[in-house]
C-alpha cells in the first residue's frame, strides 16, 4: 500500500526536510544558549522555510475547495508565521518592530517580490498582458487599508482634538477594516470581478505547454491538513525563539529595530512564501502571479493588522495603534500610488519590475539607520 509521502514531489519532500532540519536546529540553539546572532539566523530561515510550507499544505488543500474558500483560507492562516512573531514581539513591548514587520510585509510583496515577477516574466516572455479587473480591485482595498493607517497618523502628527485619543481611533479604523474585509468574502467567493474582456495575449516566446509547466503532484488531504497542523504549532515555537534573539542580535549586528521589522522580520516570516507568485511569471502566467503576489498584503492590511491591534493590550504592555512612522506611511502610500499606475493598463515589462524593486531598496535603506 503506497505511503501518502509518495505522493510528495522530490521539490516539496526537500522543502519538508529542510523546515524540520531547520527548526530542530532552532531549537537546539534556543536550548544550549548559543550566540544571540546564530539563534537569531537560524530561526529566521526556519521560519522562512515553514511560511513556505505553510502556504503549500493551504494550496494543497484548497484545490479541492475552489479558489473562493481557498482566498478564504489562504486570508485566514496563510500569514500563521506573521501572526505568531507579531504577538510574542507585542508581548516583549516591541511594537516599532511590529509595525515595521506590518509594512514590510506589504512593501515587500508589492514592491520586491511583484517587482521580480515582473523582472523574470518580462525578460524571459516580452511584455506580458492579463486581465486588470482583479488587480484594480486589490489595489483599491489596499488603498483603504493605507488611508485607514494615514488618517490617525496625520491626526496625531498634526496635532489635531484626536491627538488624545490615538487608540480609540485606531480601534475604530480596525473595526471598520475588519468590516470590508467580512463584506469581501461573498464578493471573493462569487467570483470577484468579472472581466469585461478576454485577455490579450502577449508575446510567445515558449511552447504552450511549458508556459502552463508540469502539473503538480496532489496530497492526500490527510497529509496536507496533518502538514499544516504541524507546521503551524511549529511556527509558533519558532516565533519566539526568533523574537527572543531579535533584540540582542540586531545590536550585536548594529541594525536598527526599524529596519529588522521591515526587512528581516518581513521577508522570513511572509515575503518569502509569496516565491510562488514569481513561478507563476516566469512561466508566463501573469494574471495568476499578479493574484497571488497582491492577496498577501491585502490579508496583512484588512486582516492581520486591525486583529493585532484590537488584540494588543491583551498580549503586552503597549496598545498597538494605527500611529506609524510618518516615512513608514508616506512610503506605503507611493507602493500604493506606483502600483496602481503599473496595474491599471493590464500590461508589464520588465522594466517595470526594475523600477519596483528599485523603490524597495531605496525605502528599505532610508530606514537602515532606523
Amino acid at each position: 500500500m503506497p505511503s501518502p509521502i509518495d505522493a510528495l514531489g522530490k521539490l516539496q519532500r526537500l522543502a519538508i526536510a529542510a523546515a524540520a532540519a531547520l527548526t530542530a536546529a532552532a531549537g537546539v540553539a534556543a536550548a544550549t544558549g548559543a550566540p544571540d546572532v546564530a539563534r537569531f539566523a537560524i530561526a529566521a530561515f526556519a521560519l522562512a522555510a515553514l511560511a513556505v510550507l505553510v502556504g503549500e499544505s493551504i494550496e494543497q488543500i484548497g484545490e479541492r475547495l475552489g479558489p473562493g474558500p481557498t482566498g478564504l483560507l489562504q486570508s485566514s492562516l496563510g500569514n500563521l508565521p506573521e501572526l505568531f512573531v507579531a504577538i510574542f514581539a507585542l508581548r516583549d513591548g516591541l511594537t516599532s518592530v511590529v509595525q515595521a514587520a506590518l509594512v514590510g510585509s506589504v512593501l515587500g510583496n508589492v514592491l520586491l517580490v511583484l517587482g521580480a515577477a515582473f523582472l523574470s516574466g518580462g525578460a524571459r516572455h516580452g511584455a506580458q498582458r492579463f486581465r486588470p479587473e482583479a488587480p484594480r480591485m486589490l489595489v483599491t482595498l489596499l488603498a483603504l487599508a493605507v488611508g485607514a493607517t494615514l488618517v490617525p497618523t496625520l491626526a496625531v502628527r498634526l496635532e489635531t482634538p484626536a491627538v488624545h485619543h490615538a487608540a480609540a481611533l485606531s480601534d475604530v479604523a480596525a473595526i471598520v477594516l475588519l468590516a470590508v474585509y467580512v463584506a469581501s468574502i461573498p464578493f471573493w467567493l462569487s467570483g470577484g470581478p468579472e472581466p469585461s474582456q478576454p485577455p490579450r495575449r502577449g508575446r510567445q516566446s515558449r511552447a504552450k505547454a511549458e508556459a502552463a509547466g508540469p502539473a503538480r503532484a496532489q496530497w492526500p488531504l490527510g497529509l496536507a491538513i496533518g502538514l499544516l497542523a504541524t507546521a503551524g504549532l511549529a511556527s509558533g515555537a519558532v516565533s519566539d525563539w526568533f523574537v527572543s534573539a531579535l533584540t540582542p542580535a540586531t545590536r550585536s549586528l548594529g541594525i536598527s529595530p526599524m529596519f529588522t521589522g521591515l526587512v528581516i522580520v518581513a521577508l522570513a516570516s511572509n515575503a518569502v512564501e509569496n516565491a510562488a507568485g514569481i513561478r507563476f511569471a516566469w512561466k508566463a502566467r501573469p494574471d495568476f502571479a499578479i493574484s497571488t503576489i497582491l492577496n498577501s498584503p491585502l490579508q496583512i492590511t484588512l486582516f492581520l493588522t486591525p486583529v493585532l491591534v484590537l488584540i494588543s493590550p491583551l498580549l503586552g504592555p503597549a496598545h498597538l495603534t494605527l500611529v506609524f512612522p510618518t516615512l513608514l506611511v508616506a512610503a506605503l502610500a507611493v507602493a500604493v500610488v506606483v502600483v496602481a499606475i503599473v496595474v491599471y493598463d493590464g500590461e508589464y515589462s520588465w522594466l517595470e519590475g526594475i523600477a519596483l524593486i528599485a523603490l524597495y531598496v531605496i525605502v528599505a535603506a532610508a530606514l537602515w539607520w532606523g
